[in-house]
């Protein structure tokens, strides 16, 4: 559908050449929380697909609208739906797929709250199961005559591992799951799943493709099959819409996101390259790293890399790794990433143990977002907060 059309001019003219543009060179933000019809019929006729037609903003609203034609166009995908996070479109996305006494297989480190999501759903009678492992038949055992998902990130959250996305969609398609993948780390600039035979595609706006730390969102890509039906389901009751202020945000975000990932995967790479020689560090998680055991497969899925990271330090101490990221000055410490300034997090101060526990990820890991700063000044930040801890 997309084949002929460039990932540059998709993030920056894309549907924005239509009549009801007027030729502005910023789309309009529609503020509005209605829309009105000449006669009934008209408006009973609209709200039979309420997806396709503009009734209440709840549904959809034209700003919203052409941000999700261009983020469908970015993902190869026939649909996209915008909410207003990335976990309402991780919700809604598994709710429109499990039912009561289903089950869903979880591949490796997932979102910590997309897991509290799954243990949240047992309530429910929904069950998963998560597995680490870097082979499709090892999933095997995992499956049960009433599994329907397979859950997964490629790069994997906090530790990056690479998988092989076409092998696991391809695992999944054999057995009748439906493949969701989080494609929030490398965006759809560097990695295309759907491409890959992934069924759905999750995404946080709020990082890269927002990119500003301005706007909270999330959108789910994928067949219309898929999507159409809990646009007007899920979405709708959930209530979880996309405003069209941030949709505008997203858009304008958009317009920069070739360029900026690229300044990322050069900073990020610079950073990484740094702290893998230095004593203090045990491992650095970069699969843009020569090093990295997933660097050749993911140079093989992925045209880029994303500058989100994560480093083992060489140490077991919570206080210890406490120091390190209190010794940061120009890394700021805070949750998400993907904007202009770097961030610094650690699991073993932030995340619950039980959740940690499921992701394999060590007391000494620290998670590192590099932003559009100087590299050599965030370098000899990291220098000096690991000369302190």
């Amino acid at each position: 559908m997309y084949e002929h059309i460039d990932d540059n001019w998709i993030c920056s003219r894309y549907g924005e050449d239509e009549p009801w543009m007027l030729g502005a060179v910023n789309p309009p933000v529609f503020e509005s929380s209605l829309f009105t019809f000449p006669t009934a019929g008209a408006l009973s006729g609209s709200l039979a697909a309420e997806d396709e037609n503009y009734v209440y903003s709840r549904g959809t609203n034209p700003t919203v609208d052409l941000l999700q034609r261009k983020l469908a166009a970015l993902e190869r995908a026939e649909r996209a739906k915008c909410f207003g996070s990335g976990m309402g479109a991780i919700a809604a996305t598994i709710s429109s797929l499990v039912s009561a006494g289903d089950h869903v297989i979880v591949l490796g480190a997932v979102y910590g709250p997309t897991t509290q999501f799954l243990r949240y759903l047992e309530k429910f009678g929904v069950s998963h199961t998560t597995v680490h492992t870097d082979n499709p038949a090892a999933l095997d055992s995992a499956v049960k005559p009433n599994s329907r998902m397979l859950y997964l990130e490629s790069p994997s959250y906090m530790r990056y591992g690479v998988i092989d996305i076409r092998a696991f969609a391809e695992w999944a398609r054999g057995r009748g799951l439906t493949t969701v993948m989080d494609n929030t780390w490398a965006t759809p600039i560097f990695q295309k799943p759907l491409t890959m035979g992934v069924d759905l595609v999750v995404h946080s706006l709020s990082k890269y493709i927002g990119g500003h730390s301005d706007l909270v969102g999330g959108v789910v890509a994928g067949p219309a099959r898929l999507v159409r039906p809990l646009a007007l389901t899920e979405y709708q009751l959930y209530g979880a819409a996309l405003s069209a202020h941030e949709a505008s945000k997203a858009i304008k975000g958009l317009r920069t996101l070739p360029i900026r990932m690229a300044a990322h995967q050069e900073r990020g790479l610079r950073v990484a390259e740094f702290l893998v020689k230095h004593p203090a560090v045990r491992a650095v998680n970069h699969p843009g790293l020569p090093g990295h055991p997933g660097h050749e497969l993911a140079s093989a899925q992925m045209t880029g890399f994303s500058s989100v990271f994560s480093v083992e330090l060489d140490t077991e101490d919570v206080a210890e790794v406490g120091r390190f990221v209190d010794a940061l000055r120009h890394f700021r410490i805070g949750v998400s990433w993907g904007g202009y300034e770097s961030l610094v997090n650690a699991p073993a101060l932030t995340t619950l143990d039980s959740v940690r526990a499921t992701m394999e990820i060590p007391v000494g890991l620290v998670r590192l977002s590099v932003g559009l700063e100087d590299p050599a000044t965030l370098i000899a930040d990291l220098a000096n907060a690991l000369e302190k801890s």
